[in-house]
């Protein structure tokens, strides 16, 4: 009975992160459109951070309990599952013809901060100094956004949507953006406590929990906004998306979670079992962090070169994301 409490409550955080992201989203668009901030900036700013926001809430509940595995696990395993699992299945179901040079600029610095953090990760720690090189690379990233929308701006492709201030849109937004926020944060914290005791509760490592289902459950507004923008035919949106969300969690969400760790991030050690022999290896830098680079390869390098995401890309990326998930349960559980 217990077991089934503790599921419940870890799906009740899944389903408020959901929710609470989707109030904060609507919220804060408003709020830009309110503003006169153009759709360009809104969905290549705003919309990522807003729903990077569950990963950076659960790796900061995980480094406050010292639960260290679960807060670069749920990063690591956001950004597999991102390209892996999400753009897999919705290229595959429909191609996406991309805008090969914003594209490209994006995916590559998504891949340069891969990189960046595979260095930073070489002694299995990232400090609070080395915290400070990832939010500035970020900052760099927010800039490289306002430099396209200045470039969309004098080409006279913005788009500006004002959205009619009253008194009943800023209650209902406001609102919006509270409770949005509170279930975020409760869901949050109901994810990282409910998800370590699962990974308790059946045996499995931390890691390999939080690689999975909670950045699985993290992952679910960049899976809602692909599952949308596929049914309004606009993939490149979701893709957009989810190469800024992926970036975000690299250089945001590592950046901050390293200030405010006491004691650092840490990558520990987990058993990898191969013919009945039991190797203790860094499993993020050794498999996740790997996985994660090759899958970011072949969708920018395929999708530059072919100027779309077609059915090959979408295949190959998801067979990876299978055989990752397969490496996890033969030779980690």
């Amino acid at each position: 009975m217990d077991n089934i409490i503790i599921y419940l409550f870890f799906v009740l955080g899944i389903i408020l992160m959901i929710k609470g992201g989707d109030w904060f989203v609507e919220s804060a668009v408003w709020l830009a459109r309110v503003t006169g901030i153009p759709n360009i900036l809104i969905g290549a700013t705003i919309v990522s951070v807003a729903t990077t926001l569950p990963e950076l809430l659960v790796s900061t509940f995980a480094i406050y309990q010292y639960h260290y595995d679960v807060a670069i696990g749920n990063v690591v395993g956001s950004l597999i599952c991102n390209i892996g699992l999400i753009l897999g299945i919705t290229t595959l179901i429909s191609p996406v013809k991309i805008d090969t040079v914003k594209f490209s600029i994006k995916g590559f610095f998504m891949i340069f901060a891969t990189f960046g953090l595979i260095i930073l990760l070489k002694d299995k720690i990232i400090t609070p100094q080395e915290g400070n090189i990832l939010l500035i690379l970020f900052i760099i990233y927010i800039f490289i956004n306002i430099w396209e929308f200045y470039n969309e701006e004098q080409s006279g492709n913005i788009q500006i949507l004002f959205t009619d201030i009253n008194k009943k849109s800023i209650i209902i937004n406001t609102t919006k953006f509270i409770f949005g926020t509170i279930f975020i944060m409760y869901g949050a914290k109901l994810v990282v406590d409910n998800g370590v005791l699962i990974a308790k509760t059946i045996g499995v490592p931390e890691q390999v929990i939080s690689v999975t289902i909670i950045a699985l459950g993290t992952s679910l507004p960049e899976l809602t906004t692909a599952i949308n923008a596929s049914i309004k035919g606009e993939n490149q949106l979701s893709i957009g998306n989810i190469l800024g969300a992926n970036i975000l969690d690299i250089l945001l969400v590592l950046g901050a979670s390293s200030k405010i760790s006491d004691r650092r991030l840490v990558i520990s050690y987990q058993n990898f079992t191969i013919n009945n022999t039991i190797y203790n290896i860094p499993q993020s830098l050794y498999l996740d962090i790997p996985i994660a680079l090759l899958l970011m390869i072949i969708l920018v390098v395929g999708g530059s070169i072919k100027g779309e995401i077609n059915r090959l890309i979408a295949l190959t990326i998801l067979i990876i994301y299978i055989i990752y998930l397969s490496i996890l349960v033969k030779f980690f559980i």
